[in-house]
């Protein structure tokens, strides 16, 4: 693939192009922010599990979430088994062990994710201050 020069295109095509990588930027942004919302919950999700095995009894009395907002009443029948979203509506039951462990994974592959994520935004934003360089200076040349 060849690569062309920021220096030989037009205000036009400048234009263009800085206005891709704010798009590209600003989608990157989104992804960042939702994976760090995923990742927070899987980290919730973990202190859950070690916390209630940490503290409950059996019986125990808790609140059961349905979704984001609505919860319902339940007792804790078994201290360590779990019923465990392993994705797209597949749920496996866990010992609280392999429940733990398995929401850690995630949270080290989101991490990662986010780290690899965060250096490609960083080099798009890079490129796009280049662009805004070269845009400005070429419109100053077009204004003398």
């Amino acid at each position: 693939m060849s690569q062309v020069e920021i220096d030989q295109l037009s205000l036009q095509q400048l234009a263009e192009i800085r206005k891709q990588f704010e798009a590209e930027i600003d989608h990157l942004s989104d992804s960042s922010t939702k994976l760090r919302q995923a990742l927070a919950k899987f980290m919730d999700c973990s202190q859950s599990v070690s916390g209630a095995c940490a503290s409950a009894d059996e019986g125990t009395q808790i609140m059961i979430p349905l979704t984001g907002s609505l919860y319902v009443p339940g007792k804790i029948a078994d201290t360590d088994k779990f019923i465990v979203d392993v994705g797209t509506n597949y749920f496996v039951e866990k010992d609280a062990k392999g429940a733990v462990e398995f929401f850690n994974k995630k949270v080290d592959s989101l991490g990662k994710n986010i780290v690899d994520l965060e250096k490609l935004l960083n080099e798009k934003v890079g490129t796009l201050r280049n662009v805004d360089m070269v845009f400005k200076k070429k419109y100053s040349e077009t204004k003398k």
